[in-house]
């Protein structure tokens, strides 16, 4: 079968059509790569009237850092909390709306809704539900014996930041979750209940295993979310304390630029996590991708 190839007119008019794409790319994302890797090699003050050419110093400063190392691991282990909670507790509801059919339109809502939430104003409401002041669920773990108090341990600072990402996230894993349950042929579900295998058996043997290309697409975003877009929750309720506990790459970018005034240092860290995170979609491709089933 041979595709349609559609023939403009005018020669220009494919070109015009992609300009806007093409400048908003070049604007917001190859500029400003480009601007990181030129800023990287260099030591400003903190005007930014001069700059001296260092090479590689500003790397090797970061990387020596024992502060920065340990970002790493807690971005590492940050990214692992909120894509496996936030994953796991969508594929569940969305089993339960896919069961429930059309009825669950409220259902549905009341889920997706968090999503409409921006960054900033999650973070203040988990930040007000867990105050060791005036929180409600501070006060309701008292009750359980748990003296919280996420300005002081770093457990606790770093648990409150994963339960504030995956709340956000968890709309977005359950939208594609159930749209892959929807795409599942009901005559494969069918044929294996007339086999006899019970509800538990039919979702783990057949609606699972079609759903991992979205699965293997959820744990890349939920990977790229959590390096990227959580610095609004971070900032709001822990700024990167106690003790650095939560203090991810992207916040100690945030911190050692703007708070530190350290333009090459924070330039070469915007370096070393845009690697990091290439490193890391990639290793998941080589890997993870093979126990994909299309």
């Amino acid at each position: 079968m041979v595709g349609k190839r559609v023939i403009f007119g005018n020669r220009r008019l494919p070109y015009l059509l992609v300009a806007p794409e093409v400048v908003l790319v070049l604007v917001f994302f190859i500029f400003p790569a480009a601007q990181a890797l030129l800023q990287s090699v260099f030591r400003e003050d903190a005007f930014g009237a001069s700059r001296v050419f260092v090479g590689f110093e500003n790397f090797r400063r970061v990387l020596s850092d024992p502060r920065y190392v340990r970002s790493i691991w807690t971005t590492i282990g940050f990214a692992l909390a909120v894509a496996g909670s936030t994953m796991t507790i969508a594929l569940f509801l969305s089993a339960v709306a896919n069961n429930v059919g059309k009825r669950a339109t409220a259902y549905k809502t009341i889920i997706i809704s968090p999503y409409a939430v921006a960054p900033l104003v999650a973070g203040i409401l988990w930040f007000f539900l867990f105050s060791p002041a005036v929180g409600v669920v501070a006060y309701g773990l008292r009750g359980f014996g748990v003296q919280w108090n996420h300005a002081i341990v770093p457990l606790h600072a770093f648990s409150l930041v994963v339960i504030a990402a995956s709340w956000q996230r968890i709309a977005y894993n359950f939208l594609f979750y159930l749209g892959g349950m929807q795409s599942v042929p009901d005559s494969l579900v069918e044929s294996a209940a007339i086999d006899g295998a019970g509800p538990k058996l039919r979702f783990w043997q057949i609606v699972f295993p079609l759903l991992s290309p979205t699965t293997f697409f959820l744990l890349i975003m939920n990977f790229i979310y959590t390096f990227f877009e959580t610095f609004p929750i971070i900032h709001q309720l822990t700024q990167g304390g106690p003790s650095n506990a939560t203090a991810t790459m992207v916040f100690r970018i945030y911190r050692d630029g703007f708070r530190g005034l350290d333009f090459g240092g924070s330039a070469a860290q915007s370096v070393l996590l845009m690697g990091f995170v290439i490193a890391v979609v990639a290793l998941q491709f080589r890997f993870v991708e093979r126990k994909v089933v299309y």
